[in-house]
This record gives C-alpha cells, sequence and structure tokens, in this order.
C-alpha cells in the first residue's frame, strides 16, 4: 500500500499522516452514498493510544478507507495524553478540519467544551456518555459489539473443558463490561455451570501486565481467556491453554491458540458521520447502533485454523442465534455493570 506523508504545523503531536493510497477496505452498502459531494470533508483522528491498538486501529482502519474512496482527507495523531486531548482538539479545528473523530473516555467534560467553542466542526467521539443537545456538533459512540461477543461466547462454552473461564479488561467501563457480560452469557448457553474470573489491568494499553494476570487465572483452572487486551493471548499459548479474541482477528499471530474473535467494524459508523457532514445535517446523536450486527457492525471472525475443531452443535446454535439477531427476532442483553468473578 502506498502512502504519501504530510506534516502539519502542529509540534507536539507524535505521528501524522495524510493517507492518500489505496486502504483495505470500502464503505459498506448501507452507507448513504448518493449524500457524498465531490470534495472530500478534511478529517483528523486524535488518539490516546497507538494507531496499532486494536480498538483504535478500527477507527483508522475505517478512515483509511474513506480515504481510498476519497470521501475524506485524514490526518491523525496517536498517544495524546489526556491532558493534551483537549489542545489538539482546538489545533485540528483552527487547522480546518471538518471532522474529528478520537476517544474522550478521561477527557469527557473538556472535549465537550471545545466543540462548543467550534460550532462548524463535527465532533465525533468515544464516549461512555451521551450525546447533549446543549453541544449539538458533539456525537457519540461505542463499540455496541455484545451480538458478536455473546456468539464467540457460544462457541467457548463448547471448547472449555475445565468449564472455568478467565477474562482480562483495561477498565470496567460500560463498553468493556457490556461485551464481557455478553461473552459470559453466551458460555452459559451451552456451560451453565460455567465460572469465570474477571480483572482488569487499569490500563488501555499495558501487554506484559495482561500477560501476567493471564498467568494467574491460567494457573488458577482457567483453560479458555478472553482477551479483551493484548497480552493475554501471549499468556495462553505460552500455557497451552485457548483464547477468544476482541475487536480484531489476531488468529494469524495465535494459530493454536485463537479459536474466534468478535470483530468490530468501524465502516457503518464512520461512513453514517461523513454522509451527515456532507449533507450538512450532522447532530449530536448516539452512533453506537451502527456498531449492532444488525447494521455491519460487528461479526464473528473465521474458524480458520480451527475450522472442524469446534462442536458442531455450538456452530449450529450459533448460526441460529446469530440469524435472529441479524432478523431482529433475538437481542442480546446490553449490561454495563463491573462483571464480577463467579
Amino acid at each position: 500500500m502506498i502512502r504519501t506523508r504530510h506534516r502539519l504545523v502542529l509540534p507536539h503531536l507524535t505521528r501524522r499522516h495524510l493517507i492518500a493510497g489505496s486502504a483495505a477496505a470500502a464503505g459498506l452498502a448501507f452507507a448513504p452514498r448518493g449524500a457524498f459531494a465531490a470534495d472530500p470533508v478534511k478529517a483528523a483522528g486524535i488518539y490516546t493510544v497507538p494507531v496499532e491498538q486494536q480498538w483504535v486501529s478500527r477507527i483508522h482502519k475505517a478512515a483509511e478507507a474513506a480515504v481510498a474512496r476519497g470521501d475524506i482527507t485524514y490526518d491523525w495523531s496517536e498517544n495524546t495524553s489526556n491532558t493534551d486531548y483537549p489542545r489538539v482538539m482546538r489545533e485540528y479545528a483552527e487547522a480546518g478540519a471538518k471532522l474529528i473523530v478520537g476517544e474522550v473516555f478521561g477527557v469527557e467534560d473538556e472535549a465537550r467544551e471545545v466543540a462548543a467553542d467550534y460550532p462548524d466542526v463535527a465532533f465525533l467521539m468515544g464516549s461512555s456518555f451521551k450525546e447533549d443537545p446543549a453541544v449539538p456538533n458533539f456525537a457519540v459512540f461505542d463499540n455496541y459489539i455484545q451480538d458478536a461477543s455473546y456468539l464467540t461466547g457460544i462457541i467457548a462454552g463448547a471448547m472449555t473443558r475445565s468449564g472455568r473461564l478467565g477474562m482480562v479488561g483495561g477498565f470496567p467501563i460500560p463498553e468493556v463490561n457490556r461485551l464481557m457480560h455478553a461473552f459470559m452469557a453466551g458460555v452459559r448457553e451451552l456451560r451453565a455451570d460455567a465460572r469465570f474470573q474477571v480483572a482488569f489491568i487499569g490500563s488501555w494499553f499495558d501487554p506484559p501486565k495482561a500477560k501476567e494476570t493471564a498467568f494467574g487465572m491460567i494457573e488458577a483452572g482457567s483453560d479458555v481467556m478472553y482477551a479483551e487486551r493484548f497480552g493475554v493471548s501471549d499468556a495462553a499459548r505460552e500455557r497451552g491453554v485457548l483464547a477468544i479474541g476482541n475487536v480484531i482477528d489476531t488468529q494469524a499471530e495465535y494459530p493454536e491458540t485463537v479459536v474466534a474473535s468478535a470483530l468490530w467494524h468501524f465502516e457503518p459508523t464512520m461512513d453514517a458521520a461523513i454522509a451527515a457532514v456532507k449533507a450538512g445535517s450532522f447532530a449530536a446523536a448516539d452512533y453506537g447502533v451502527y456498531s449492532f450486527m444488525k447494521h455491519g457492525g460487528c461479526s464473528v471472525s473465521p474458524l480458520g485454523t480451527f475450522e472442524g475443531k469446534v462442536p458442531a452443535a455450538a456452530l449450529a446454535l450459533v448460526a441460529e442465534r446469530e440469524a435472529a439477531i441479524r432478523a431482529g427476532t433475538f437481542s442480546v442483553a446490553i449490561d454495563d455493570d463491573e462483571p464480577r468473578s463467579t
């Protein structure tokens, strides 16, 4: 993939790219393509972690796809601290960005204050809170991929022998909690007697700490690990147990360890926001719905190296539930409360 690089006069940013080459994926068909004008929207991304981190990587990937279609130009910053975040927002707005996307979980109030100062800029931010009509240009999203997490739970329930599963998360916030609860519900479809070890490492990106936490759970008897954070699958591989991935598919790196993953597709969210900006209709709204399976916002990864190793009865139940979710006849519960070990 060929990229041209462009540096803005924003000296404190750690890394910036203007991406003009091809990208891996095109937008999903549901996007209102007729609303897209000829001129691309000037967009920017502000991330508190490296773009390789699984959650942010999905936003970054969707932005690259929009660049490849010619819908946006895209500049971005990674490893932006919470204390610097409002300043970076202002600098991108002053530089002419019309759509700014990122995650403000640690700087909610300050981010909304910045958005209020730039009413002509659309802000689409990952948030644990809802939209505020008082800031009409600030929309929120979250990765509501509980549908896919539930389905991978069914697979995990079929693959555990001990009935003990370990779950390592970053922080006990709604976007993590709901995925863990959905996973646990899926497991219990096949293992009503399942027990779970749950822990949070207090970081979005600390693979060594996640790995050490996972080691403790495996030593305590867990034979399937829910890898909400990087590092968990490394522990599972070293100890010879299985793992279920989250947000991205890492089976290529862990072919004998990662059975399946709940994938997040940010393209529906990004495309809806771009269409709204181009149509002049962007407003305070909750874009979280675009992560639901019925909108194409999540899916279960292919079994790959585990093809033929997951019991047929479990796969039949996964197929049945997935069809019902897509048809709207079955709903996965959204539980944002902090999960506990059982």
